[in-house]
């Protein structure tokens, strides 16, 4: 009988033991909190050398919260417009090799502000976002993350803004690239409304095209969109963990895109600070989205996933600023210069922050330099694919030894290409192509095809043009920049006047 105690005894530790292992060999959760529209200074967390007004002005706890248990990175960088994002994201690619360099909506069309341009013919882009098919027309085919990861046992779930592909094509639909479920994704990049009381713009014949799909059991109640995708959210974290699988959520909200409509939880505070009716509103949207942040912070701690679980926060491009915004345009994001569309930093500058428990330390900052097509390799490599054979050239790179404190990559040139007409004038706003080495940043206008150039250690607010004192620094980006714009044989527009391409910088530099 003694025997057979021990022998059970040694049973249970045996099985205990492997449970352990298979607990500690099991791929991390990866929450990807994707914000629409957030500027660098968003939030009351602060992500530069001091505080700002802006700081103080929002209410974000829950950022401040995964600040304090992760890395934020104070010069994370994504494009001027939402689509070039979202498609670097899914594939790794920078947008001029993907050539997603706009917003999408309507397949095989180009924007209607691009057919109206006074001075430039604009390329016919891949207006049709991003397919898992070789060969479709304006579409670039790619292996996309989520196919990635639910190739190798992840449950992936995209809940809430998808604008991956035109209306009509296969990108549009999350589920045809590697996506398990898709709750609120489609076409569109931008709510019919975000009020449950309005259907989030179903029913009105109006805003059909941006009417949000998917979240009928919320039509007529009471319930901000931002809400109700969370609740969806963790729906899907419920399922995974029924399932026992280790999961992707890709969280990407709508808010705090335009229309700007307040969340009436928070909006009255702001009105009491003394804002104008829509930056109230607007702040409302910012608290909105943080306080879904927390939710599901605290819905993995309930579950006991939190420190199995990775979350990356970030904003697909910088803070609205040239229109819809109350007060002064092109102010919202300073001491950043401009906003939205821009080439300069108030449109491509983000707030990002990263919690990987055991991985990362508490609590710490860095000044690595990071942009969106990074995510694709990091993530593969934090979710534990170390080989894998995608059909497009991957320009991201992984920045997980930078969470991990163990090498600091160095310097690395990052590149914008944006060949296109957003709409809204402003500064910075326009068909522009940019790179960045260094402290040093130098942008090329296609326009006028005239360069402008920075050095953002010393003005972080792009107020001091160094193009005619600095022409060594000049050349040198500009070599970087056109090096790399030809290599990934980079769509330029075409002046009207004479019909020929746009220069790519260097040579314009040459015949000068």
């Amino acid at each position: 009988m003694i025997n057979l105690k021990l022998f059970l005894v040694g049973l249970v530790l045996l099985v205990s033991s492997c449970q352990s292992e298979e607990i500690e060999e099991r791929p991390p959760n990866i929450v990807l909190f994707l914000v629409d529209d957030m500027g660098w200074q968003d939030t009351s967390v602060p992500f530069w050398e001091e505080r700002t007004p802006f700081n103080d002005r929002y209410h974000t706890p829950n950022m401040n919260r995964l600040a304090a248990e992760g890395i934020k990175f104070t010069q994370a960088y994504a494009t001027p417009v939402c689509s070039p994002t979202r498609i670097s994201l899914m594939t790794g690619m920078n947008a001029a090799r993907h050539r997603v360099t706009n917003w999408t909506l309507r397949k095989d069309s180009i924007q209607p502000m691009e057919k109206r341009h006074e001075t430039l013919y604009f390329p016919f882009w891949n207006v049709n976002g991003m397919s898992p098919y070789a060969g479709d027309s304006l579409a670039v085919h790619a292996l996309p993350l989520p196919q990635a990861l639910h190739d190798v046992g992840y449950y992936t779930a995209h809940v809430g803004k998808a604008h991956l592909g035109s209306i009509g094509t296969p990108g549009a639909e999350p589920k045809n690239l590697g996506f398990d479920v898709n709750i609120a994704g489609h076409a569109a990049g931008a709510p019919g409304s975000y009020l449950g009381t309005e259907d989030f713009g179903n029913n009105n014949p109006k805003r059909a095209t941006w009417a949000v799909p998917g979240l009928e059991d919320y039509h007529g109640k009471d319930i901000f969109l931002t809400e109700a995708i969370t609740q969806e959210a963790l729906k899907a974290i419920d399922t995974a963990v029924t399932t026992a699988q280790p999961f992707f959520l890709y969280l990407s909200h709508y808010a705090v895109h335009t229309p700007i409509m307040g969340d009436e939880h928070f909006v009255k505070k702001y009105l009491a600070k003394g804002l104008d009716s829509i930056e109230a509103k607007y702040a409302s949207m910012i608290e909105g989205m943080d306080k879904s942040l927390g939710d599901v912070m605290d819905y993995l701690e309930a579950k006991n996933i939190a420190d199995n679980t990775v979350i990356l926060f970030m904003s697909d491009n910088g803070g609205l600023s040239a229109h819809a915004r109350g007060g002064e345009p092109h102010t919202h994001n300073k001491p950043l210069a401009s906003g939205k569309g821009s080439m300069y930093e108030g449109g491509i500058r983000e707030p990002m922050l990263v919690k990987w428990p055991d991985h990362i330390e508490p609590n710490t900052k860095t000044d690595f330099q990071v942009i969106i097509e990074d995510f694709y390799p990091t993530i593969l490599e934090i979710a534990g694919i170390d080989s894998l054979q995608t059909v497009q050239k991957v320009d991201g790179e992984s920045f997980v030894s930078v969470l991990e404190g163990t090498t600091y990559p160095g310097i690395r040139p990052l590149y914008w290409h944006y060949p296109n007409e957003w709409g809204p004038e402003g500064p910075g706003i326009g068909a522009a192509s940019a790179v960045r080495k260094g402290d040093w940043k130098l942008i090329y206008f296609h326009a006028d095809q005239h360069m402008e150039l920075y050095n953002l250690k010393d003005d972080i607010g792009e107020t001091n043009n160094l193009f005619e004192t600095n022409p060594e620094k000049v050349v040198e980006l500009a070599k970087n920049l056109t090096d790399h714009l030809k290599s990934v044989d980079a769509q330029m527009p075409v002046h009207k006047t004479t019909g020929r391409r746009v220069d790519y910088p260097s040579m314009l530099l040459s015949r000068e």
